[in-house]
């Protein structure tokens, strides 16, 4: 059997969090990793933050306003891949496949809709680097959730590991990966919460971007009641493999609490959520290990080692690189396509069987 081809791929992130876009150089055959590249995260700038809001939720575009956003976050891309590669003395020729995720506004598989906005053909013209986009379509198109679709990324990295392991991603949603002993023990699905509704509350009552380090949670007092009240979500019970879109839970429930009461009351909700998928699981996982942006909050993070009550680490106790990693999962995913190997699964979005995805953009011309 002839041996894959290696690519040198580069994966282009943008989270439900809105804080920016994530960009991973990774060589992979699309089954193994053969080696870390450089990584880099470019905030968003706060006026095009705010006209991406704007349209979170969307189903249509009567007024051309998607369209708009979805050609400036391309762009937006473009620059970003420009000056990633001239920093680091890397020509476009150096790099084989993009990745390209574009920004989920809208996520309702219930429906067999979701939405990731951004052109892979804009890309790959501006670029002259042959494009992959369209990860989730697929997925959700023949019954799938669509999401999460980086499990089998997890699964490639965790060889070492003991199992069974569990690899949360907090970011707007939180997700989670439990990877068994076996080759198909992979299960994957929204755990609930990530930062996304604290981030919405800070904004909403004193205009700040998030809970820097957890100061406000650490600050105020968790209200058991609202608390309760917001675990009582249907969504807690159904079974895996779900998905949620990122406005899928009413903050309603915490208006009558002051700034730092409410902060500490949706930092408990995202740990217990967390807590609540652990029946939907095969095994206890032996560790957990955290990426995505809520591993840098330490009241979160102590949150969650109280409500699971084993090992809690970041991805970085693993040597692995947290800012980088949904980056560098979707150059994998991107390999991955190009080969037609399959990226979602039935234990991760609940797909009838295994399935590839993605739409791959050939460059029209050399830029």
């Amino acid at each position: 059997m002839t041996e894959a081809r290696t690519y040198t791929a580069l994966g282009l992130m943008s989270g439900t969090s809105m804080d920016g876009m994530d960009v991973a150089l990774l060589k992979t055959d699309g089954e193994t990793v053969k080696e870390f590249g450089p990584a880099a995260t470019q905030p968003y700038e706060p006026g095009f933050r705010d006209r991406l809001r704007a349209i979170l939720g969307r189903v249509t575009d009567h007024d051309g306003t998607v369209a708009s956003v979805a050609r400036d976050l391309s762009a937006l891309h473009v620059d970003l891949v420009r000056d990633f590669l001239d920093a680091r003395g890397l020509a476009p020729s150096e790099v084989d496949l993009i990745g390209f995720h574009g920004h989920t506004i809208t996520h309702q598989p219930e429906n067999r809709l979701t939405w990731q906005i951004g052109y892979g053909e804009m890309l790959a013209d501006a670029l002259g680097i042959e494009t992959v986009a369209g990860f989730r379509t697929q997925d959700v198109a023949a019954g799938g959730q669509g999401a999460p679709i980086v499990p089998i990324y997890h699964q490639a990295l965790s060889g070492g590991l003991k199992k069974p392991v569990a690899l949360l991603n907090i970011g707007g949603v939180a997700n989670l990966t439990w990877i068994g002993d076996g080759e198909d023990d992979l299960i994957a699905f929204d755990t609930g919460p990530g930062n996304a509704m604290i981030d919405d509350w800070v904004r909403f009552k004193a205009g700040r971007q998030m809970d820097r380090d957890g100061a406000l949670a650490r600050a105020g007092n968790v209200d058991p009641e609202i608390l309760s009240l917001l675990l009582t979500n249907d969504y807690f019970l159904q079974p895996a493999p779900k998905s949620l879109d990122r406005h899928a839970f009413d903050r309603a429930p915490i208006y009558g609490l002051g700034l730092a009461d409410g902060a500490a009351t949706l930092t408990a909700f995202t740990a217990d959520a967390v807590a609540r998928a652990r029946p939907h699981l095969p095994k206890p996982p032996l560790r957990w290990l955290v990426t995505g942006g809520g591993r840098r909050n330490p009241v979160l993070m102590d949150a969650l080692r109280e409500a699971l009550d084993v090992p809690v680490d970041p991805v970085e106790a693993e040597g692995w690189d947290g800012d980088a990693l949904e980056a560098q999962a979707l150059a994998f995913l991107a390999v991955r396509c190009k080969h037609g190997l399959p990226i979602s699964f039935p234990g991760t979005t609940g797909v009838a069987r295994p399935l590839t995805g993605g739409r791959v953009h050939k460059p029209s011309e050399a830029p």
